[in-house]
């Protein structure tokens, strides 16, 4: 018996004791190495962000681009992949954005044009349409075992497991390589080139496929309504709320999506099926990893700020370390890994729906704590460990639900579905906080520190999202996210 089985073996309880990953055991091992690769992409580059700055002789704040090139590049690239991946195969959607990534990568190194880095930068985030792939991928293999949405939250929460570490990984490496930039560019590249070649000898194509023709023209449409969106949220963050251009480019997005939705519900194979918006048990996923990428994405660099923050200047904030902010944000990121391989075993006990409601009812607690409790490091890590292991969870969790959830042929694309609005609710939020914490009530003491009254924002937004996440989850069908016909699983409340 592989680890992976005895693993499986020792979450599951009742019927599902008996459910075993077998054939899939080592499908899910070659994607643990991917999402860890991952991982080093997203954790690598963060403590090398100022060097890079100065390699490619910009100041700090354009780094700024860097980021919102990614954001707008995802925008498209989950959609397109996502549909993509059911149409013709998600290992070989997987196999060409892992070469796109690699390509990218080792593009990095090569160049110091600012502009030139900035488009390869953009590239390199092709990795983000791994995971829902890979989520799509396990569910229409597990799908024979007569038990796929519990083997799929197994395997979720061990990807999300694997990407966790990969990122403390990644930027405990990075953090150590300060003076030897252009050598130590090329580890990303090289670990994303191993994960072409682990997915090409170690992973199987899905079974049944959807087939039928590309989209095209709702593709095109939405590539342009997302990117006049993400772009104008970028501009909006980069350049304040009196930008005309910023409101300019956010109203064009907005109205983009009507000539797509419109073209989506007369297709009879688009590119996004838009009435999946108002199924019963994916409308509330949808809103909630919308409502939770406000967090997960636009609330770690507060947090990073506010802990170096100084008291004895500012009269709020830790006043912490390079050394100690480095642990705050790795323990966030342990109690995310944490979450993640949770999700499995909780499940045992109460539905996942409930499951789901809980994550979201934990990552609210965590921010609505700072509201009293941020006047010391403990109680920092303490909040922070809170919404971090609810967090885990949902990352893990709605991906799984989503691909539980969704109609036939539409796996990949219900998967892409999360990831996609949970980057554009990311981008909201970065956007919003970026303006609140520039914004400094009268008479507080002014400087390069973001506001007071900004992070009680970013807190209060944080918790009250995800308190509304839980909500809506509320809406779900009893029996959604589960197995219920196979009895793998709880299947009520």
């Amino acid at each position: 018996m592989s680890d992976l089985d005895q693993l499986d073996q020792r979450s599951a309880g009742g019927d599902s004791a008996r459910i075993r990953f077998g054939g899939l055991a080592a499908v899910v091992g070659f994607l643990v190495f991917v999402e860890f690769t991952s991982g080093i992409i997203q954790g690598f580059y963060t403590p090398l962000l100022t060097d890079i700055a100065r390699r490619l002789n910009v100041p700090d704040a354009d780094v700024n681009w860097l980021e919102g090139g990614q954001l707008m590049a995802a925008a498209i690239i989950i959609p397109a992949f996502a549909k993509l991946g059911d149409m013709i195969g998600h290992r070989r959607m997987l196999l060409i954005s892992t070469a796109i990534t690699a390509l990218a990568s080792c593009a990095l190194p090569l160049t110091d044009n600012f502009w030139l880095f900035l488009l390869a930068w953009s590239l390199q985030g092709f990795y983000i349409v791994w995971l829902p792939l890979e989520t799509a991928l396990i569910y229409h293999r597990a799908r024979q075992t007569g038990h796929p949405a519990v083997l799929t939250r197994r395997a979720a929460g061990l990807l999300v497991a694997a990407l966790e570490v990969g990122v403390i990984a990644g930027a405990l490496t990075g953090g150590q390589l300060d003076g030897v930039l252009g050598l130590a560019l090329w580890i990303p590249a090289v670990a994303v080139a191993a994960c072409f070649f682990v997915i090409l000898f170690g992973v199987k194509e899905s079974p049944d496929l959807h087939g039928g023709r590309f989209d095209t023209i709702g593709m095109s449409l939405a590539a342009v309504a997302l990117l006049g969106l993400t772009g104008g949220l970028f501009l909006l963050r980069v350049n304040g709320p009196a930008s005309p251009v910023a409101w300019a480019a956010l109203v064009l997005g907005l109205l983009l999506f009507v000539p797509f939705v419109r073209w989506e519900l007369l297709h009879d194979d688009p590119v996004i099926d838009v009435r999946m918006f108002a199924s019963p048990s994916l409308w509330p996923v949808f809103v909630t990893a919308g409502l939770f990428g406000v967090s997960v994405l636009g609330a770690q660099a507060p947090l990073s700020t506010f802990a170096r923050t100084d008291p004895a200047t500012y009269g709020y904030g830790l006043g912490a370390t390079t050394g100690l902010t480095s642990i705050l944000i790795g323990t966030y990121v342990l109690s995310l890994t944490a979450g993640a391989l949770l999700l499995p075993l909780v499940t045992r006990w109460i539905s996942p729906r409930w499951a789901l409601v809980g994550a979201s009812l934990l990552v609210a607690l965590g921010y609505l704590l700072f509201l009293p409790f941020h006047a010391s490091y403990a109680e920092a890590l303490t909040n922070m460990v809170i919404a971090g292991i609810g967090s885990g969870a949902l990352v893990a969790a709605l991906p799984a639900a989503a691909a539980a959830a969704a109609p036939s042929g539409q796996t990949g694309v219900a998967t892409g579905l999360t990831n996609s609005v949970k980057t554009v609710g990311g981008s909201m939020a970065s956007a919003v906080f970026g303006i609140a914490l520039a914004t400094h009530a009268a008479g507080a003491v002014q400087g390069p520190a973001g506001s007071f009254t900004g992070y009680l924002t970013v807190w209060t937004v944080c918790g009250l999202t995800a308190l509304v996440a839980a909500i809506a989850l509320l809406f779900v069908p009893k029996t959604a996210f589960g197995d219920p016909s196979t009895g793998s699983g709880p299947s009520t409340g």
